[in-house]
C-alpha cells in the first residue's frame, strides 16, 4: 500500500478505494466574466490551481481512480437559489442575470461548465450542486457509498468555500480526507492559507494537506 507524504502525518492510501474529487473548476469562478469576477474578485489568482488540477487528473486516470467532478449553480427558474443567497451583497451581476457567459451560475450556461483543461472524460460523474458542500442535496454521498469509497482526494476552489465545506461534509460522514494544497486556490491568498491550516491542524481535524507531486508520486 503507498504512503503519501502528507501534514500532520504520512497517510497509507488503498488506491482501490480512494478517488479524486474535483471542486467547482468551473468557467464562472476562473474565467474573467462570471460570478467571482461579479464579486469584485481577481479570478486570475484561481490560475495556479490549474496545472497540478491537471496532473492529478492524469494520474488518478492512469491509477484507476474514480474521478468525481463538481459544479455549483442553479436551476434556469432558481428554485434552488434561496433568496438569502441571491440576495447578499452587492456583486455587479446577480445570480441568474444574464453576463458575457450566459446567466450567472445557472446550469446549462457557458460559465457553469468546468474549464477546457481540466474538462471530464466520458465516463466520469459530474455532480451539480445548489450549495458550496458537495453532499448536500446531490447523489455524491450514494455513489462513493456504491463504489466503497473511503478515502478522498480534494482539489478544487475556492478552499476555504466549496473546498473547506465539502471536507468538513466528508468528515462527518467517516471519509479520510487528503486537500492537495497546490490544487487549490483562493481569490484570498491568506484564506487559503487558512484554509489549508485549519484542515490539518490538532493532528488532523478534518484531514491531511498534501502537494500535488507527493500525490502523484504516490497513485504511481
Amino acid at each position: 500500500m503507498p504512503v503519501l507524504e502528507a501534514e500532520p502525518s504520512p497517510l497509507p492510501i488503498d488506491l482501490a478505494t480512494a478517488a479524486l474529487i474535483v471542486i467547482d473548476m468551473q468557467r464562472d469562478f476562473l474565467e474573467p466574466g462570471g460570478f467571482g469576477e461579479s464579486l469584485g474578485n481577481d479570478v486570475s489568482l484561481l490560475a495556479a490551481a490549474v496545472p497540478p488540477t491537471r496532473a492529478l487528473l492524469a494520474a488518478a486516470r492512469a491509477a484507476g481512480l474514480l474521478v468525481v467532478h463538481t459544479r455549483e449553480g442553479h436551476a434556469p427558474d432558481l428554485s434552488d437559489a434561496p433568496p438569502a443567497k441571491r440576495e447578499r451583497g452587492a456583486p455587479s451581476l446577480r445570480i441568474g442575470e444574464p453576463g458575457p457567459m450566459g446567466r450567472i451560475l445557472i446550469r446549462g450556461e457557458p460559465g457553469h461548465d468546468i474549464v477546457a483543461e481540466l474538462a471530464p472524460q466520458p465516463g466520469e460523474p459530474v455532480i451539480d450542486k445548489p450549495g458550496k458542500g458537495a453532499f448536500y442535496a446531490t447523489g455524491l454521498g450514494a455513489l462513493l457509498e456504491e463504489r466503497a469509497i473511503a478515502t478522498l482526494i480534494v482539489c478544487g476552489v475556492t478552499t476555504e468555500v466549496c473546498v473547506h465545506t465539502t471536507v468538513r461534509e466528508a468528515n462527518d460522514r467517516g471519509y479520510r480526507c487528503v486537500v492537495v494544497s497546490d490544487a487549490c486556490a483562493s481569490y484570498i491568498p491568506a484564506f487559503h492559507e487558512a484554509g489549508l491550516a485549519m484542515i490539518k491542524a490538532q493532528g488532523g481535524i478534518f484531514g491531511w494537506v498534501a502537494e500535488s507531486a507527493a500525490v502523484t508520486a504516490a497513485l504511481r
